[in-house]
Formats: C-alpha cells, sequence, structure tokens
C-alpha cells in the first residue's frame, strides 16, 4: 500500500532547472575582466564556495572574499545575475509541478547559500508563487545534504512530518540521505522520469 503523500519537496539544480556551471563562471569573468579559470579557483579551487553553501561564513564576507579574488566588486544584484546566466529552467516541467493539486505544499531544499533563496524565484518565473516562503538553502542550516540532519531541520522549518513527505533530488546519495531521515525519496533528472515518480505517488 502507497503512502500518504502529503507535501513534496524539491532539489533544485538539475531538478527544477539545469545548471551551466561554465556560463555563471563566464558571466562573472567578464564583469570583473578577468580569466574564467581565475573566477574558478577563487570560487571552487579554494573552498569558497563550499564554505558558503555550508552556513560557514556569511554573505558579506562570500562576496568580499570573491570579489577581492577576482578583483572587482560583486554585489547581491551582480552574484544573482550570474546564477541566472547559468540556470535554465524547463518550461513543460514547471508547468506540470504548477498544474499539480493545489492543496499540495511545494517547497525547495538547495545545496546553496542563502543568496540563492533569492534567485531561485527568479528562475521559477510563475511557477515560483507554489513555492511561496518555502525556498531553502544549506546555507541556511550550517548542513548540506546527503547529511540527513538537514532533511529533519527543513522539515521542522517547513512543519512537515517526514513520514507524508517525498523529496526529489538528482543525486541518489541525496535521495538516500532524505530516506535516513524517514522520508520517502526517489530520484529525478528531468519531467519523465518526475512524471515516472508521481504516478508511483499516486501524485498525478
Amino acid at each position: 500500500m502507497r503512502p500518504r503523500i502529503r507535501q513534496l519537496l524539491f532539489d533544485f539544480d538539475e531538478v527544477l532547472a539545469k545548471y551551466h556551471h561554465e556560463a555563471r563562471i563566464a558571466f562573472l569573468g567578464r564583469h570583473a575582466g578577468c580569466a574564467p579559470e581565475r573566477v574558478r579557483e577563487v570560487l571552487f579551487a579554494s573552498g569558497l564556495e563550499r564554505e558558503y553553501d555550508g552556513g560557514r561564513i556569511d554573505t558579506a564576507t562570500y562576496l568580499a572574499r570573491l570579489g577581492d579574488g577576482v578583483g572587482k566588486v560583486i554585489d547581491e544584484a551582480t552574484w544573482i545575475a550570474s546564477r541566472l546566466a547559468g540556470s535554465r529552467a524547463d518550461p513543460a516541467l514547471l508547468a506540470h509541478v504548477a498544474a499539480l493539486d493545489a492543496s499540495l505544499p511545494l517547497a525547495v531544499l538547495s545545496n546553496n547559500g542563502a543568496l540563492m533563496a533569492r534567485a531561485i524565484p527568479r528562475v521559477l518565473g510563475t511557477a515560483a508563487d507554489r513555492f511561496e516562503g518555502r525556498v531553502l538553502c544549506s546555507g541556511g542550516f550550517g548542513l548540506r545534504k546527503p547529511d540527513p540532519a538537514i532533511f529533519t531541520a527543513a522539515l521542522v522549518h517547513l512543519g512537515w512530518d517526514a513520514g507524508s513527505t517525498l523529496f526529489v533530488d538528482d543525486s541518489f546519495r541525496n535521495v538516500q540521505g532524505a530516506r535516513h531521515a524517514g522520508m520517502h525519496a526517489d530520484t529525478v533528472t528531468d519531467l519523465r522520469s518526475l512524471r515516472r515518480v508521481l504516478r508511483r505517488f499516486q501524485l498525478a
């Protein structure tokens, strides 16, 4: 007998939108007037992005270190613009999500720093209305998926019960983390796989 799912939690990158890493790096390189390799070194090779995603540094510190590293001030608007440059939503998938039963609460849990909570609704467009006030990022919890603790913290924040919540992510490691937290979870990478999972849990 299938469980009764009352809430649906989504990963963001590679589920609700495709993330084009190099497009984001190129945007920041053009803004700063430096080579993409320098942006990549400052953000990723240094561990800066992972620190921010894990909530170990705040937004002001993150942006200051990024700007110092690339040689030009990176403000919040520029950072968000760079993330939008690297994110491409699937209109058909978002239309399918927006058409789900209006009584089914939807939320996002993404392995990103706090600024991403402002970028995600911009990528989602009109579908963002279904996620109003429920876009969560790992930086806000000081944890990262697949740690089961972040799923528990997210559920507490949302006021949701693990046993009636379905989580979907492109990473099976994250799916396993959610299952360890008592949630139902499955892998989704595109509209076809999303439809398959939703049918399995009688949500579509």
